[in-house]
Formats: structure tokens, sequence, C-alpha cells
């Protein structure tokens, strides 16, 4: 045990198994509705369900595992939620393409992470984001995972034209169970409770089930679905023509964001960047989830990357890749558990959410508010993550309104190269990603 403890720099982080092992689990457990979400999604798009659902959980362990022994980092690895949709929706019901066309686009996608990863490229450009983008990405994160949070509980829904949300019934079962859940977090945390988080999660689905709000399922151990039919089964010869160049470029941008954003607010969470806001070795962790966007495809899924649900997991005290280790080993039992692990309902891991958000507020604190170049930049790339419900919206907006306001104001010395190159992703973004 004490190798593993040294291979994982326990004592360098100041961590225990104990600490990292609930931390894991805890991560789990609010991500694990990806084992449901993402099949169900890309079902749309023609990819069969099962074999989609086995393809997701492969890839997410594979991924994970790299970020835990390669990356060392608290960092849990699964398809991304906007890419699959991109990929179900667009590429392949409007566009009209074959999700083995669509498959190959992100396996290249994932081939040009992996050498610009090498060439320390993407590092490169993570470490010439400024300061104020960098607490402007944790916190804006912190408070899409609230806003997800209290929607997921039911405790804010959809509204009206004119009034897009509004307070949900407070009379339904699953919300009073939320608000119930939450108040005994946070009275946990507040009093130190060690696995306040997941304790929380757990006592509300025993709850939920006490009161036949969820029902048992009527298995809890199955094989899983065959991979066959989606194995290997990319058109990469269909992705290579000219005219789907346009998407592979979409797809890469979108994941390229949303990587660097997770990757550096949820470092900034965990009290894992040095003196200069940067990310010590940030290569290795670009490594894992540019590899894992190489398998999953491979698979038969979409897009995978650093989850920002592992936000629940730092809040436990995961410092090191055991952390990820364990969320990994959990997704490998689910390939058999499925039934369940994805008995957890929303309105027990959404108050995860909603308090993660309250801790990722602190960073906003070192934004210059006296510094309109630097406090608007990072006010639009909050806003616009919350209320567009896209992270790569509001990184976008940063990007290109951060230069923009130096250059008008005289201080365009004080702008990175990088930031320019960011700038100009960006705007590919907004002219092919947001477009389609």
């Amino acid at each position: 045990m004490n190798s593993i403890a040294a291979f994982f720099k326990f004592d360098h982080h100041g961590t225990t198994f104990r600490r990292e092992t609930v931390a894991g689990l805890t991560t789990f457990l609010t991500m694990a509705y990806i084992i449901i979400v993402n099949p169900a999604i890309l079902e749309n798009g023609g990819i069969p369900r099962g074999p989609s659902t086995t393809a997701t959980i492969l890839a997410s362990v594979f991924g994970t595992v790299i970020m835990a022994l390669f990356a060392n980092r608290p960092f849990a690895i699964a398809p991304y939620m906007s890419e699959n949709a991109f990929i179900a929706f667009v590429v392949v019901k409007v566009m009209g393409y074959s999700w083995q066309t669509a498959l190959a686009a992100v396996f290249f996608a994932g081939v040009i992470f992996t050498l610009l990863t090498l060439l320390k490229v993407r590092s490169w450009l993570a470490e010439a984001i400024p300061l104020s983008l960098k607490c402007a990405f944790a916190t804006g994160i912190g408070l899409f995972l609230t806003f997800i949070g209290l929607n997921e509980t039911g405790i804010v829904t959809l509204g009206i034209p004119g009034a897009p949300v509004k307070l949900g019934s407070l009379a339904q079962p699953p919300v009073l169970l939320a608000v119930a859940g939450l108040l005994f977090t946070v009275i946990l945390m507040s009093r130190r409770i060690p696995g306040a988080m997941m304790i929380g999660i757990v006592a509300t689905t025993i709850g939920s089930i006490a009161l036949k709000v969820t029902p048992l399922p009527k298995a809890y151990v199955s094989l899983p679905p065959d991979l066959s039919p989606i194995l290997l089964k990319l058109d990469l010869h269909g992705a290579l023509q000219p005219a789907f160049f346009p998407i592979v470029l979409t797809i890469f941008i979108m994941a390229f964001l949303d990587t660097v954003g997770t990757l550096l607010g949820l470092s900034m969470r965990a009290d894992l960047l040095d003196e200069n806001g940067n990310l010590p070795e940030i290569e290795k962790p670009m490594m894992a989830d540019a590899l894992a966007t190489m398998v999953a495809p491979l698979l038969g899924t979409t897009t995978t990357g650093a989850y920002i649900e592992s936000a629940a997991g730092i809040e436990e005290g995961g410092r090191t890749g055991f952390a990820s280790l364990v969320t990994a080993l959990f997704f490998l039992l689910a390939l058999f558990l499925a039934p369940l692990f994805t008995l957890v309902p929303p309105h027990a891991y959404g108050i995860a959410l909603i308090v993660i958000g309250s801790f990722m507020l602190e960073p906003l604190t070192r934004v210059d508010f006296n510094d309109l170049t630097e406090l608007i930049p990072a006010f639009l790339t909050i806003v616009l993550m919350v209320f567009t419900y896209n992270i790569g919206v509001g990184m976008t907006a940063g990007f290109i309104s951060y230069p923009l306001m130096k250059a008008a104001t005289g201080r365009v010395r004080e702008v990175k190269s990088g930031v320019w190159v960011l700038a100009l992703l960006s705007l590919s973004y907004f002219l092919f990603g947001v477009k389609s």
C-alpha cells in the first residue's frame, strides 16, 4: 500500500487512501448518468443503444485509467454531452451523414489532439490564457453545474417565453427529497464529516426508494451488450472528403475548448495550479483526453474528455490519480452492475452539483474588478456559459473579447500571441459550430 501511496504522491498532496477512495466513488456517482444518457442520445444518430452502452463504459474506463496512471490527476474522463448531441442530431440527422463517417471525424480530431499535445502546442495555448479568464472558467463551470443540479432536482424548471426558467413544484416528492438531501449534505459538510457529499447522494437515493419515487431494478447484474455491431466501424474515407472538413474542425474546436476550460477550472479548485496560474505538466492530462478521443470512436462512441463532475470528487478531497483509478474501477463494474449504479436518481446526484457551485465561486475574487479589460471578458465568459447552457460559447466569448478589449484600450502588448490564436479558433467555432 505504501508503494501505491508513493506512486500517486499522497504525501505531496496531503491526502489518504480513504479520502481518495471516497472522492473517486463520489465522482462516479455524480456522472454515472452518462452510462444511460450517452447511448440514448447517440441512438438518435443510428448507433444501437446496447453496444453504445458498452462503448461508453469502456471509453470512460480507458480514458480515466490513463488520466490516473499517466497524469496522476483526479479527473475522470467520459464522452462529452454537447459533442454527442452534435454528432447525433446535427451531423447525422440534419446533415445526413452516416454515424460511421461522424465517428471517423471524431477519430481524426483525436489524432490532431495527440499530435498537438506531443508538439506541446496545446500546453502553449493553455499557458497563454490570462489569469482572469482561468478564474472565469472555474466560476462559470461552478455556476453551470449548479444550474444543471437545480434543473435535475426539479427545484428550477423550464418556464415560458419571456420567463425561461421558474421555480419547480416544491410539493413534488422528488423536489422535496432533493431539498431535504441538499440541507442534509451541507449540514454534514459544515460539520466537516468526511464523505459528506457521497453520504448525501446515497441517503437521498435510499429515501427515494423508500418513498417509492425511484423503483428498484428488476435485476442488479447483467452481462454487457455485445460491442461488435459498432466496434471499428469508422468510415475513414468518407471523413476525408473536403466537404466534411468543417465538421472535423468543429469537433476539434468544441473538444479543445471544453477540455482546456475543464482542466483549468478543476485544477484551480483543487489548488493544483502553480504561482503563475498554470497546471504543471499539463501535457499529461491533455494527452490522456487526446488518446481517449482517439480510442472512443474505435469503440463506437463520441468525443471524450475530462468531466466537470470530477469537481464532486475534488470537493471530497481527491487530489491524485488514485481517485480517478477508483472512478474507473466503478465504471468497469458498471459493465455488469449497470442497473444498480444507474439507480441513483437525478434529484440525488443533482444536490452534489448544486453544492459544488458554491465552492467554485472563490476564484472570481482574483479578478481585478477595477480593470474593465479583465472584468468584462471574465463576466461574458461566466454569464454566457450559464445562460447559453454551453461552456464552449462562454469560453469563446472570453477569448474574443479579451484581446479586443486590450487592443481597443491601447494595451495590446499585454496579450500573449497564444491568445490571438485562441481568438481565431473561437471565431471558427462561431462560424462552424454554433451555426450548425
